[in-house]
């Protein structure tokens, strides 16, 4: 089912502008939620800012953002007008600043999908020629927009008939892969070992499905909720697995597991 329009504007490039709506690609609307609530009397608990010192509560028109200059406590405090002076001065366009090749960016930096498609049929032409364009030249546009009260650099990236816009990671955000990597030793890789691993892939290769990625901790919550609002007995708990207890020697075998692996997956399959 189609989400709700979260963001009304426009998608510009040079004198090309069109009409546009964008819609979160993922939802949590369904997850299992709580409220915190008092044991005591079953009323909901609520927060507030309290001073750290104090321990007083603050005023909404009291607070104010402050920025820690050392460790002692000390704060540069910026006015609202302060930071919205060095915002976007438009939110309501995305304004395609340039194209990178789509294979250039690593996937580490991507950080929300949302569904970007235009909003009437007038700016239908405008937005099939920039989503054609892009496809056709294998390129992703990179631009800037203001999304939950935030700046942010973003993707865009073709889509069927439409465009995903991601919401990419800051620069700062990510950690180089070489800090982790290169640590690794490389090792020497046999080909008999090569060979029954690509076995056991190609016998464990089946088509992606979305089920595959299925919450069963959120079944099985909603199962003890709906028992509780029918006021039946609460679902069994589901027994431990016993821990096994012969302990994997350290030393293994490669070929030795590769070879069992492999002849328990033919088992599996001739049953």
């Amino acid at each position: 089912m189609a989400t709700h329009t979260f963001w009304r504007g426009y998608l510009k490039l040079s004198l090309v502008t069109c009409p546009v709506t964008m819609r979160p690609a993922t939802s949590e609307s369904d997850r299992v939620r709580f409220h915190v609530l008092n044991a005591k009397t079953g009323n909901r608990i609520i927060s507030r800012y309290v001073d750290a010192e104090t321990g007083k509560p603050v005023d909404e028109d009291d607070e104010v953002k402050g920025y820690p200059i050392d460790e002692g406590g000390k704060h540069v405090v910026l006015e609202d007008e302060e930071i919205e002076a060095v915002a976007l001065e438009s939110t309501h366009t995305i304004d395609i600043d340039m194209f990178v090749p789509a294979d250039s960016v690593s996937w580490v930096y991507y950080d929300q999908p949302h569904y970007l498609l235009p909003s009437d049929p007038v700016g239908e032409e405008a937005f099939a020629v920039i989503r054609e364009a892009m496809a056709s030249t294998k390129t992703v546009g990179i631009s800037r927009l203001v999304l939950y009260r935030r700046e942010r650099a973003v993707l865009l990236e073709p889509r069927g008939k439409g465009i995903v816009v991601w919401t990419l990671r800051y620069g700062d955000e990510v950690r180089p892969e070489k800090d982790y990597f290169d640590k690794i030793d490389g090792g020497k890789v046999e080909p008999d070992s090569m060979k029954l691993v690509k076995e056991l892939i190609d016998k464990k290769t089946v088509p992606w499905a979305p089920d595959m990625v299925s919450d069963p901790v959120q079944e099985k919550l909603l199962d003890i909720i709906s028992a509780k609002k029918k006021k039946r007995k609460r679902p069994a708990k589901a027994k431990a697995k016993p821990e096994a207890e012969e302990k994997p020697s350290n030393v293994i075998n490669i070929m030795d597991a590769l070879r069992k692996s492999v002849a328990s997956e033919k088992k599996g399959k001739s049953r």
